[in-house]
């Protein structure tokens, strides 16, 4: 299973390199040659089934994603009303392990919770379970599809809380060049740059992104010592993505990633990083026997240096954290007939990983410990689905069977001298978890849609929950390889109105429920544990609405959440508690202008409502509403000026309450720069 960074790379560019020879088109000279069909390369995987709006789903286009305040992927989720990463921060002042995403408040830590895939391949790092956001650029993008809920489609195992699929930009939509450039008023700059060039029958796009920074304060001024230190970032990413035709309706999809993201956080030498190089290759066939299959490679490090919040020294030094993922599918879709869609195939994820950390004395600053900890997780699935249209009624049902394995998994720690304290071998567990998806969709009018699902789904434990403990100073959160896989079961009801293709209304309620949901359970003030909750709980309100005349828009989404831990034995006491990091209220409106000649004017409203720090309900973070601007003005030979605002009326953001200890989120920024194309 293991591969080294070399070998990803390497396959990316043979990929990419062997891919002009499959464009070779066959020339054909005389009177006795006919002229060829037409090959059209998309780029993008196969069409949506009919039910797929069964399910409660938001889709944000290619405009808006390139029109948040940030420049950041995690913003234009959030225009997904119940979307949420485990803390406030945004990918510039955060942990990079703190990534994780998730929906419907299903979540008890920083782990996601929603399956996130780029052109199909999961992006979830293989140790951990957070997504690199900052690898994730809106500009490269044409659309991103949440669809909340249980999913049994092809890697439907872990998303247990939804699917959130970003499907990449082709040439219609980036032209042969697109950048832009842009600086903020404390000195940050971001710069990007897209080159889609043709191909032979298909086409090619190269994409590069820098951002850097000082960034700001995360200490509030009256908790500032002489070592703390502002949010400085410096991250930079590389894509690689090829399409050609292998035939006339068979084509061939390549894709490359390169990333690193390093990070400051709270103190000086508080330092972050996060790598990868992921490669992934997908051969896609629309004829009669529809067909998808994917392969990919990734290759992820993290680091992380822990300073002490009473001495302001090094305490702890996770100076590696190498894995591993390796994954592919096959789907085909048979001709059935006209009035039926049938999906079968077999998913396969596996990843491995290895966490290297060492700790030190506070008070004379010698090493006390080196640890070592890692295994290897895998899934196998196989499912099938079937969409089922009777004229106004479409009926969906779906089935998954995962064979899951967790081996290897191993812990030591040694004394500065090399001499052993701890060693830990777990026992290999494996097992077989089913899980479903059905729904049904009815036009009760021309205007007006119901639809109704249930649906079950399984995630299997991070090696980061199972084998990695962390330290946020002065809180010890200790692993548990124990941890037994989140099995999730849920329904939900709603209802679309649409008066036109602008002016929309949708409406879902649900319940989805967790059972033995993963939480960092709090055992002392200072110490937590990774545990299973008898369940996390979750019920609910969604709205989704849309209209818009002549240049205006306006649209918005709410999530009304009731989520509340179920708890017996030794989390008792946290029985009817709400899930850390929680909001009951979520919701977001935004007033936009776009003219036909190329004006884009628009705001946002945010609010976020107040949630708990901790599982004992002890410590509140306030509610925060924020307003976004964006503009872009036109120029001359597609060349724009590009204004943002985050957080114009600079509301104060608190993204950590530890006992009073405190971190805010950003503070109003404001950017200008100059964009071309795109």
């Amino acid at each position: 299973m293991k591969f080294s960074a070399t070998s990803a790379l390497c396959s990316a560019l043979t990929l990419f390199c062997s891919a002009p020879l499959a464009a070779q088109e066959i020339s054909c000279e005389g009177d006795g040659c006919d002229a060829p069909a037409a090959i059209i390369v998309t780029g993008q995987g196969l069409e949506q089934t009919p039910a797929t709006p069964a399910y409660s789903q938001q889709e944000i286009g290619r405009e808006r994603l390139t029109s948040s305040a940030s420049g950041r992927i995690e913003d234009a989720l959030s225009d997904v009303a119940g979307f949420q990463q485990f803390r406030r921060s945004d990918s510039r002042s955060s942990n990079p392990s703190a990534q994780g995403v998730t929906l419907r408040a299903l979540g008890g830590n920083a782990t996601s919770r929603a399956l996130v895939l780029l052109d199909g391949v999961p992006m979830a790092d293989p140790f951990f379970g957070y997504i690199p956001l900052s690898a994730l650029a809106p500009e490269r993008l044409a659309s991103a599809r949440v669809t909340r809920g249980g999913g049994s489609g092809a890697f439907g195992s872990g998303a247990v809380a939804g699917t959130i699929e970003l499907e990449s930009a082709g040439p219609d939509e980036l032209g042969l060049f697109s950048g832009a450039l842009l600086a903020n008023h404390r000195g940050a700059t971001e710069a990007s740059a897209t080159l889609t060039p043709e191909l032979g029958a298909g086409f090619a796009v190269v994409t590069g992104r820098w951002d850097r920074g000082p960034g700001f304060f995360t200490t509030p001024a009256d908790q500032r010592v002489p070592a703390s230190a502002k949010s400085e970032f410096d991250s930079w990413s590389v894509g690689l993505r090829t399409a050609v035709p292998l035939g006339d309706d068979v084509e061939l999809q390549t894709r490359g990633l390169v990333f690193d993201d390093r990070r400051t956080l709270r103190f000086d030498g508080a330092d972050s990083s996060a790598s990868g190089q992921d490669a992934s290759l997908r051969i896609i066939g629309r004829g009669d026997w529809e067909f998808d299959v994917l392969g990919y490679l990734q290759y992820r490090d993290f680091s992380n240096v822990v300073i002490s919040s009473t001495r302001f020294v090094k305490v702890l030094d996770q100076r590696k954290t190498p894995s591993n993922g390796i994954g592919g599918k096959i789907e085909i879709r048979p001709p059935v007939g006209q009035d039926h869609v049938l999906r079968i195939g077999a998913d396969y994820r596996g990843s491995s990983g290895n966490l290297l950390e060492e700790s030190f004395s506070a008070f004379t600053g010698d090493l006390r410990e080196r640890r070592r900890a890692g295994g290897e997780n895998s899934t196998f699935g196989l499912f099938a689905e079937h969409d089922w249209t009777l004229g106004d009624l479409i009926l969906t049902g779906g089935l998954r069977a995962d064979r899951w394995s967790i081996r290897g998994g191993y812990y030591e720690a040694r004394d500065a001298a090399g001499v052993l304290l701890t060693d830990d071998r777990f026992a290999d567990r494996s097992g077989w978890d089913a899980s479903f998806r059905a729904g049904a969709l009815f036009s009760a009018s021309e205007n007006i849609s119901l639809r109704a699902a249930a649906y079950s789904g399984v995630r299997v434990p991070t090696l980061n929950e199972l084998y990695r403990p962390f330290v946020v100073f002065p809180v010890v959160t200790q692993a548990n390889e124990a941890l037994e896989n989140e099995k999730l079961i849920g329904f939900e009801a709603g209802f679309d109105y649409a008066l036109s293709s602008r002016s929309q209304l949708s409406v879902t309620a649900f319940q989805n429920r967790v059972k033995d949901a993963v939480a960092n359970v709090t055992l002392t003030p200072t110490l937590r544990q990774r545990r299973n909750l008898d369940a996390v709980r979750s019920r609910g309100l969604e709205v989704i609405a849309k209209t818009g005349f002549g240049a205006i828009d306006l649209f918005g989404s709410l999530a009304w959440t009731d989520a509340e831990i179920e708890g017996s034995g030794a989390s008792l006491a946290l029985d009817g508690n709400r899930p850390p990091q929680t909001p009951k209220l979520a919701a977001s409106a935004t007033l936009a202008y776009r003219s036909a000649d190329g004006w884009d004017l628009s705001a946002t409203l945010r609010h976020v409502g107040a949630q708990f720090e901790d599982d004992q309900e002890t410590f509140v973070l306030p509610a925060a509403t924020t307003v976004n601007a964006f503009a872009k003005i036109p120029l001359a030979a597609g060349f724009s000026i590009i204004l943002r605002a985050e957080n114009l009326l600079d509301e104060e953001i608190m993204t950590r309450n530890q006992a009073g200890s405190i971190d805010l989120g950003v503070p109003r920024t404001i950017w200008a720069g100059i964009r071309i194309g795109g």
